[in-house]
C-alpha cells in the first residue's frame, strides 16, 4: 500500500468525478489520501470529502497564499477544528516568497499559529515553504526551542539546508512528481541524504504530475510513480519504498488508526 500524504480533491479539478479519482488511486495501491485544507473557510468542504470516502482524510489550515485572508483564525480555533475525527493534519501553512500573493508579515504570522495549533495537538503541521529556505529555518527553530511540534515539508524543491534542519528537528520530508523530472538530479541528491524513517510521498494534485504523466492533470493513483522514482533514488526495490513511506506516513499522520469509522462520522 502507498498513502498520498498530500492532494487537494476539493479543487474544481476533480468535482465532476471525485469517485472516479478515488476509485483509481485504490486500485492503483494507494490505500489512503490526505486532501489538504488551503482556507479555513472551506473546513466543511474537506470534512464532507472524507466523510464520503474511508480512504480519504483532511487537514485545517490557510495556505500562505491566502494568510492575509484568515488572520482572525487562531490557534484554539485550528485546535477545535481538529477534534473532528476525520482530520489528521494542521496546515498547510508556510512562507511562499515566490508568488508573495500574501504580504510575508501575514505569512509569518499564519505560520506561527498553526505551529502553536500544531504544538497543542501534536498533529503534524504540514509546511508549504517555496523560495523562503533561511527564514523558514530560522522560524522552525525558533519555535521548536518554544516546544516540540511535529511537521512535515511538503512538496520539498528546497536546498539541502533547510532539508537538514528539518531532520534535525525531526520534520518529515515529502516528496511529490517534481522527484522524477529529468532536471531534478540535485533534488534526487537531497532524497537520498534524508534518514529513511523521515521519507514521504505524495502528489500535490492536481500539481506536479509525474513522468510518464507530466504536463497532464495529477492525480492521487500516479503517486505510485514517484515511489518507483524514490526507490530507485535511495537503493531499494518498489515494495520496500512502499512499506517505509507508508510506515511513515502512518507514524506522522498517527490519528488515521485512531479515529472513528466513517459510518459514525456521517
Amino acid at each position: 500500500m502507498l498513502i498520498d500524504t498530500h492532494c487537494h480533491l476539493d479543487f474544481p479539478d476533480f468535482a465532476e468525478d471525485l469517485p472516479a479519482y478515488v476509485a483509481r488511486a485504490e486500485a492503483a495501491g494507494v490505500g489512503r489520501m490526505v486532501t489538504i485544507s488551503t482556507r479555513v473557510a472551506r473546513f466543511a468542504d474537506y470534512a464532507g470529502i472524507a466523510e464520503r470516502f474511508p480512504s480519504v482524510w483532511f487537514s485545517v489550515g490557510t495556505h500562505p497564499h491566502q494568510a492575509h485572508e484568515e488572520l482572525d483564525v487562531t490557534a484554539e480555533r485550528l485546535v477545535e477544528l481538529s477534534r473532528h475525527p476525520r482530520c489528521v493534519a494542521i496546515g498547510e501553512a508556510g512562507l511562499d516568497y515566490h508568488y508573495d500573493s500574501s504580504p510575508r508579515e501575514a505569512q509569518a504570522q499564519g505560520l506561527r499559529t498553526h505551529i502553536a495549533a500544531a504544538r497543542m495537538t501534536q498533529l503534524p503541521l504540514v509546511i508549504h515553504s517555496r523560495e523562503a529556505d533561511d527564514d523558514m529555518a530560522a522560524i522552525l527553530r525558533e519555535e521548536m526551542g518554544k516546544g516540540a511540534f511535529p511537521a512535515i515539508l511538503h512538496c520539498f524543491t528546497a536546498g539541502e539546508a533547510l532539508a537538514m534542519t528539518g531532520v534535525e528537528l525531526g520534520l518529515y520530508v515529502s516528496f511529490s512528481g517534481i522527484l522524477t523530472f529529468k532536471t531534478s538530479e540535485s533534488l534526487r541528491r537531497i532524497a537520498r541524504m534524508v534518514p529513511r524513517e523521515r521519507l514521504l510521498v505524495e502528489t500535490d494534485a492536481p500539481y506536479l504530475a509525474p513522468v510518464p504523466f507530466r504536463g497532464k492533470r495529477n492525480q492521487p493513483a500516479y503517486v505510485v510513480e514517484t515511489a518507483k522514482v524514490l526507490a530507485d533514488t535511495i537503493g531499494v526495490d518498489f515494495d520496500e519504498a512502499a512499506r517505509i513511506t507508508t510506515e511513515n506516513a502512518q507514524r506522522c499522520y498517527w490519528k488515521m488508526d485512531h479515529a472513528a469509522p466513517v459510518a459514525q462520522v456521517a
